[in-house]
């Protein structure tokens, strides 16, 4: 009982819980930005049949009112962020043991080791006391780029999405917030 009690008050102080969300989950990022109406959220490219595993992550404009697969993200008690579809990690993108800031971030097989990367090094991440996105043994952040622009519907933005130092990214482009997906909030 009193290890349950540790936990719970464990889970309620970060701010996010990392357990598995009864219903799917994005991630978004808190300031709006460009999109008062839907905000951004973490997104892998393409949609349908044609998704680019091949290809960076970005920042997105959040789908809905359907939920969409390509948005839907588990933080999970190991720490990754976790997108179910694919069976596959946020992995920042780094040589052996070193990310960079600027480096981008992709969909990666979790706990993939292959030349020149060891993925379970660049696949934990955690809520840092701001909201930031934080990969864990470093001090790089995850944040979305300074400038948007159309996909192939004029509806839809997007954004570049890559690490920087904590301390460097604008607040307005770093910090995240889990949601329910396909909900705007």
């Amino acid at each position: 009982m009193f290890q349950k009690m540790i936990i719970a008050i464990v889970l309620i102080g970060s701010g996010q819980a990392l357990s598995q969300p009864t219903s799917p989950q994005y991630l978004q990022l808190k300031d709006r930005l460009d999109r008062p109406s839907d905000g951004y959220c973490l997104d892998v490219v393409g949609s349908g049949k044609h998704i680019r595993l091949d290809m960076p992550l970005t920042a997105h404009n959040c789908k809905g009112p359907q939920v969409y697969e390509d948005e839907v993200v588990q933080y999970r008690s190991d720490t990754s962020l976790y997108f179910p579809a694919y069976d596959g990690c946020v992995t920042a993108m780094g040589i052996n043991d070193k990310a960079l800031s600027g480096n981008a971030l992709m969909l990666k097989a979790c706990g993939v080791e292959q030349p020149f990367l060891n993925a379970k090094k660049f696949q934990q991440f955690e809520f840092n006391h701001k909201g930031q996105v934080k990969l864990v043994g470093s001090h790089l952040c995850i944040a979305a780029g300074a400038e948007s622009h159309t996909t192939y519907s004029l509806e839809h933005r997007w954004r570049s999405l890559f690490i920087l130092p904590c301390a460097d990214a604008e607040l307005t482009h770093s910090v995240w917030k889990l949601v329910s997906a396909g909900q705007s909030r």
